[in-house]
């Protein structure tokens, strides 16, 4: 197991007794994209420039709304806002019509529309100069057929011709013992078997190659060994990759706990065991800053060393932070963010390291007030050159506010307390309960002084 990652003076991963295998990125990555125009872009290029905004671009309804011939007009203004890429729903004929229970990968008419809407969607997406996200449903699958033990584990008659040897032994297959935590309820992929392992990847590679995308997100990503997704990512080369691994939280009854590091350094792990090639959600930073917004405990945002408490403060290059998605939000609701405190956790996410992904509902359905908002602190993002690996300095986190400074370019507030940087700061955007300045373009304004004690709990 890799030992926890600090950050160096860019932000980014450094080694540690030579545990950590990724390379260093310093801060000429930044500009990376923009010096590669006649080459292929890779996806270490990506990670290394950091500049990535995801917009989820659904939710858990979004398949009874035709939803490919439904997305595809808000494409441009989806641009103009400053995304840079659209993580869409799993686009593979599913049991369930919201795409995670995959029988056959490669027929693309669900109950998200058809595969020639689709093929246009992502055509219309590229051609707005964004990357368009397949979500890779591979830890479990129904069959067509029912096989050893009564299960649907044989898959007759679709593309990918398995039987219940391609299905762990610990969920009614055939195969070796799962590499991770079971997924209830349906068949387990046996990533084991190379047959298996070779089917998925010439999928992967139609899917990038032919059917346009060029981004992938790993659906429960702790379900197997994270050494596939590296296999999986080397052998087709997407642009850029992200794993779901989501995994509880350190509680004491239903409080949680200020220590996060054993949840955080899990997720560390399962980045290191990609070989670096994939980011994860930052589930730790969700956890901890929906927490510290609905009870402003705002000294839950700083660790002991004085950095961001989630896998931002360990490894912003890898951490794309998050607010909610189409299972802890929408009608699912399975572990919301506090829905009056949503523009607070994003002045947080749209400001500071890591690579942000903002929710389809937020965006479109929240209204025009949250939109703009949202809109600004995206604009304030880019302009100020903010990336994954950008600086930062924590002024205060105690029980009334949260302050930091980012890259020396932005100040952020969160909280009802009484702080500004002053000195020469323009205020940039504000609301209920945070506020956003910019340092003036050519001006070196200082931060007020302030003395604080940091609380620990």
């Amino acid at each position: 197991m890799a030992k926890p990652v600090e950050s160096d003076s860019d932000g980014d991963a450094k080694e540690q007794n030579g545990e950590t295998t990724c390379e260093i990125m310093g801060e000429e990555g930044v500009d990376v994209l923009n010096e590669k125009k006649d080459v292929k872009i890779t996806g270490q290029d990506v990670i290394r420039a950091g500049e990535e905004i995801l917009l989820q671009a659904f939710n858990w309804e979004s398949h009874k709304h035709s939803w490919w011939k439904n997305l595809e007009p808000k494409i441009p203004e989806i641009a103009a806002a400053g995304f840079t890429a659209l993580w869409l729903p799993p686009s593979s004929r599913s049991f369930a019509p919201e795409g995670y229970l995959p029988m056959d990968y490669y027929d693309l008419n669900t109950a998200y529309g058809t595969e020639g809407e689709l093929r246009q969607l992502i055509k219309t997406i590229r051609g707005n100069k964004m990357k368009p996200m397949a979500d890779i449903v591979i830890n479990h699958r129904i069959g067509s057929t029912k096989g050893i033990n009564g299960i649907y584990n044989r898959y007759d008659n679709m593309s990918m011709p398995w039987d219940e040897h391609a299905i762990t032994c610990d969920s009614g297959g055939l195969g070796n013992p799962a590499t991770g935590a079971i997924f209830e309820g349906a068949p387990n992929i046996d990533h084991t078997q190379e047959f298996v392992r070779n089917d998925l990847k010439k999928w992967m590679r139609w899917l990038l190659n032919d059917v346009g995308y060029n981004s992938f997100r790993f659906d429960f990503a702790k379900g197997y060994s994270p050494s596939f997704v590296k296999e999986y990512i080397e052998a087709s080369d997407p642009v850029f990759s992200v794993g779901e691994f989501w995994d509880t939280c350190n509680y004491h009854l239903t409080y949680l706990d200020y220590d996060q590091d054993s949840h955080r350094q899990r997720i560390v792990d399962w980045i290191d065991g990609t070989g670096c090639l994939a980011c994860c959600f930052d589930f730790t930073t969700k956890a901890i800053l929906q927490e510290a917004c609905r009870r402003k405990e705002w000294w839950r945002l700083r660790d002991p060393q004085g950095k961001p408490t989630g896998v931002m403060g360990l490894w912003p290059s890898r951490a794309v932070t998050f607010i909610d998605n189409h299972d802890t939000g929408s009608t699912q609701a399975h572990w919301p963010f506090p829905s009056d405190r949503i523009l607070q956790g994003y002045a947080y996410i749209l400001t500071h390291p890591g690579q942000p992904s903002v929710f389809y509902d937020h965006f479109f359905d929240w209204g025009e007030k949250i939109k703009k908002a949202l809109v600004d602190l995206i604009q304030i993002r880019k302009r100020n050159g903010l990336h994954s690996r950008s600086s930062i300095k924590i002024y205060e986190a105690n029980e009334s506010i949260y302050a930091a400074c980012i890259d020396g370019k932005i100040s952020v507030k969160l909280g009802d307390g009484d702080w500004d940087p002053a000195y020469g700061w323009k205020l940039a955007t504000s609301g209920q309960s945070y506020a956003v300045w910019e340092r003036p373009v050519g001006e070196q304004p200082k931060i007020r002084s302030w003395s604080f004690e940091m609380c620990l709990r």
